[in-house]
């Protein structure tokens, strides 16, 4: 009887431990720090030469409405996504390469541009960007391109594995908050640009992306990129 009560009261006692040290373990680590929008729109607006930071509005427009079709529009975009892909364009320690690069691999300005930012600048420049209103929309080109477009984003290439842009990104376009970035109005030859890097495995930040844009044509790209600019 003696050593069943005293088994009971060691397993008492570790249960007792358990309960209580992820308490006591998370109470010793700090929060991360919420993002500070403010802070963002200072940084994004203004830069900051101290640090060596470039403001960003000067290649992404004011509010993130970018007029350069080179520089994707970053307006109204989730803040999740943004600053994942803030990250991303990082060079991490030890690394060659990082997760987002450009044609051939190679970094892009993006690369340098992010180096000097921490995680906090990031998730701050992200809020803000989330909080800015769309004012400039891309529009679609390609008349003869129309129906193929939307034959891919409503339905996919079902031979060969690719499913319809619409169920990740939204019928019109808008994306999911925190997982995928609106597509509507956004310039045509960025997004080609992007469905291209994916496909050659240069933009390596999603496994699910590289194997859609792999089994896609030029001519798909094309269509489907032109299609979601002018998605409303």
């Amino acid at each position: 009887m003696m050593r069943v009560l005293s088994r009971m009261v060691v397993v008492s006692g570790l249960m007792l431990c358990a309960s209580f040290s992820p308490t006591s373990f998370a109470a010793d680590v700090a929060p991360p720090a919420k993002p500070d929008a403010t802070k963002g729109g200072q940084l994004y607006d203004q830069g900051d030469a101290a640090r060596g930071i470039i403001a960003c509005a000067s290649c992404h427009g004011a509010g993130g409405n970018s007029t350069i079709p080179a520089n994707p529009s970053l307006a109204g975009m989730p803040h999740e996504y943004l600053a994942k892909q803030l990250r991303d364009f990082k060079l991490p320690e030890g690394a060659k390469v990082p997760p987002r690069s450009g044609p051939d691999g190679n970094p892009t300005i993006m690369t340098a541009n992010v180096a000097a930012l921490t995680p906090e600048d990031m998730n701050n420049i992200a809020l803000h960007l989330a909080q800015q209103p769309i004012k400039e929309k891309a529009t679609a080109g390609y008349k003869d391109l129309v129906d193929q477009g939307r034959k891919i984003w409503r339905g996919g290439l079902p031979d060969r594995g690719v499913p319809a842009c619409a169920s990740c990104h939204g019928a019109s376009g808008e994306g999911i908050p925190g997982q995928y970035p609106r597509l509507s109005g956004q310039f045509p030859t960025y997004i080609e640009e992007q469905l291209k890097l994916f496909s050659a495995g240069y933009r390596n930040n999603s496994v699910p992306m590289h194997e859609i844009a792999n089994r896609m044509s030029a001519t798909d790209i094309k269509a489907v990129s032109d299609y979601a600019a002018g998605l409303r």
